[in-house]
């Protein structure tokens, strides 16, 4: 069958390690020195260890694989613990995969196994009042991959390098974009990543934006266009703090950090 599926770019990969103990369906490995998928039944296909490659060597694409088997890879979760556990039914929820969350669900019960519940996202809509905050956005175009590295847009600008999903998570997004420049992309699914790296790296080299905020979804695939802002920052040699932004799956801001 036909289904999403991590990918590893091993030239890209240093072995560091870090993408494992993100994995907590046991689908990945260090095998000499270099990130292995070692079965396609124990990989959802749902990115978790995507945004924790500080050197961007994960990827998901659709191709054929064997069948995705939760009751066989909940037997490697409940092995690690209550946490392990939890992180994987919060995952599963925040992805929507309600049908293998019911299945785990119904085996932790069956062996008296203690675990957190995920929440479904809140369908409460916000009020009109929410999304009435006027149009703020001051250029074009604003994707990573249109956008030219060089544009004076980014003179001496606020930067905000949002991930797509953002936008149509967070109520009221452009009141963020008062006195800002934007820039959208996906770490996940947008494929050429290198492109972005050197555009990213032009812009704090050659352009010195005043400041730089990087705004991402809570879930962990989301993780890695922080860790992109992060690397470009770092090869420009540019010592600018970068705000990363953290956007709940019902529409909150989580909270804020410095990087």
């Amino acid at each position: 069958m036909k289904r999403k599926m991590i990918v590893i770019d091993e030239e890209k990969c240093n072995g560091c390690g870090l993408c494992v103990p993100n994995c907590p369906e046991g689908a990945l490995q260090i095998i000499d020195n270099k990130a292995r998928l070692v079965s396609e039944f124990y990989c959802d296909g749902l990115g978790a260890c995507v945004g924790y490659c500080p050197q961007n060597a994960l990827h998901i694409e659709e191709r054929e694989a064997e069948p995705y088997d939760e009751a066989r890879v909940l037997q490697n979760i409940i092995r690690q613990g209550r946490n392990v556990i939890d992180a994987h039914l919060k995952h599963l929820a925040s992805h929507n995969q309600w049908k293998d969350y019911e299945i785990a669900v119904s085996i932790l019960r069956e062996k008296g196994i203690s675990f957190t519940e995920g929440e479904k996202p809140n369908q409460h809509f916000p009020s009109p009042e929410v999304f009435q905050t006027g149009y703020t956005l001051t250029h074009w175009p604003i994707q990573l991959h249109l956008v030219h590295g060089e544009d004076e847009a980014w003179e001496d600008a606020n930067i905000l390098l949002a991930a797509d999903c953002t936008a149509f998570s967070l109520p009221g997004f452009h009141t963020h974009l008062k006195e800002t420049k934007l820039l959208i992309a996906c770490p996940k699914l947008d494929t050429h990543q290198e492109i972005y790296l050197e555009k990213l790296v032009t812009i704090f080299e050659k352009k010195e934006p005043k400041s730089f905020t990087t705004m991402v979804m809570e879930v962990p695939c989301c993780r890695g266009l922080a860790f992109l802002a992060k690397k470009a920052r770092d090869t420009s040699g540019s010592s600018l703090p970068i705000k990363v932004i953290t956007v709940g799956i019902e529409g909150n801001i989580l909270g804020q950090t410095e990087i």
